[in-house]
């Protein structure tokens, strides 16, 4: 038996695709995947399938023809061809996560395309496509020219190569969300947004916390588990975690949780970088990310004998503040937006 990829229109009609395969059945050819991508013209069937090593594709083609197929398309397919085009499309996703500069490879691969060029002029006009030509405004400045002579390009395949686009756009920004903070003590540390690949790097840092930052951090509930130092690493709902990294340890945490329109704030920071201007400068960014998305408020829950971050909240602006027995809740309005229904009972002093 031997591997043949197989792409066909036929009309979008009940039953259509049944007539196709039963004919591709009658010459003992076994389908091993299909995808139907809609067009315009009509339902583009792609076939990966096992035909009997003695069938030639005049053979494959006079089959479709009967099965109501037209402007067909054969060519005989590697072993890898057995990889469905999800599975595929996910694991060139994965790949660019850690590696967001191989785009153009990932388009090759995901389009079996013949070749892809990369030209440093932007786009003129919108990203699109013809049958044999697809272009796509490259995240790192200029354009992506795909091309590929047969089969034609499916409104489906154009789709995966916008989110591949996509992707790769946002781990690119995310790569270029690095800053290189100067303390005052001349030190140099690495802020950057926080990625699930930091799980260990964090770890480390709670497991070298002491007991009273731990505390104040997590207000008394305990170290956290794997499963919630995950969900703070990547927080949802367009929440962000700042890590500083000095050399390759993570040396201070800072997340952003969003609730509505509101955020909340939070930061542990290594005892020994402790009361090093660290932390302001981890809730500065933070605030301005806010600023950026719009969000009405930050508030930050924290003991009320924590000086030092009673103190920070104080330099950004900290003002509404609300008491519950020890614990103090500070809130930092943004851009002169304030939550609905927000009193200002008083000031941090």
């Amino acid at each position: 038996m031997a591997l043949w990829r197989i792409r066909a229109t036929v009309d979008d009609r009940p039953g259509y695709l049944s007539v196709l395969t039963a004919s591709l059945a009658l010459r003992s050819v076994n389908i091993l995947a299909v995808q139907v991508h809609t067009t315009e013209a009509g339902a583009v069937d792609d076939f990966l399938v096992d035909a009997p090593d003695s069938m030639t594709e005049t053979e494959l083609l006079g089959a479709i023809a009967k099965g109501r197929g037209r402007d067909a398309f054969v060519a005989r397919a590697e072993a890898q061809g057995l990889v469905d085009q999800p599975t595929r499309a996910l694991a060139l996703a994965g790949r660019l996560v850690h590696e967001p500069d191989t785009l153009a490879e990932a388009l090759v691969t995901l389009l079996d395309a013949t070749e892809v060029r990369w030209r440093p002029e932007p786009l003129t006009g919108r990203p699109g496509y013809d049958a044999a030509r697809m272009t796509l405004a490259d995240p790192a400045g200029g354009a992506f020219e795909v091309l590929r002579s047969v089969p034609a390009f499916t409104p489906a395949e154009y789709a995966r190569a916008q989110a591949l686009v996509e992707l790769s756009g946002a781990m690119l920004r995310r790569h270029d969300e690095r800053t290189t903070l100067l303390l005052p003590d001349g030190v140099e540390v690495v802020l950057r947004t926080a990625t699930m690949d930091d799980l260990d790097g964090v770890r480390d840092l709670h497991a070298r916390g002491s007991a009273a930052s731990l505390q104040r951090r997590y207000l008394g509930s305990g170290i956290p588990t794997d499963a919630r130092l995950a969900r703070l690493i990547e927080p949802v709902g367009g929440g962000r975690t700042l890590l500083a990294v000095a050399g390759d340890r993570v040396v201070a945490m800072a997340n952003l949780l969003t609730e509505g329109d509101l955020g909340e704030v939070a930061m542990l920071v290594d005892d020994d970088w402790q009361r090093r201007g660290l932390g302001t400068a981890m809730l500065r960014r933070l605030y301005a990310y806010a600023e950026q998305a719009h969000f009405s408020a930050l508030i930050a829950h924290t003991a009320a004998d924590n000086v030092a971050m009673l103190r920070t909240l104080r330099r950004l602006g900290g003002g509404p503040i609300d008491r519950d027995g020890t614990l103090v809740s500070v809130t930092l309005p943004i851009a002169g937006r304030s939550p609905a229904g927000q009193e200002t009972p008083a000031t941090l002093g």
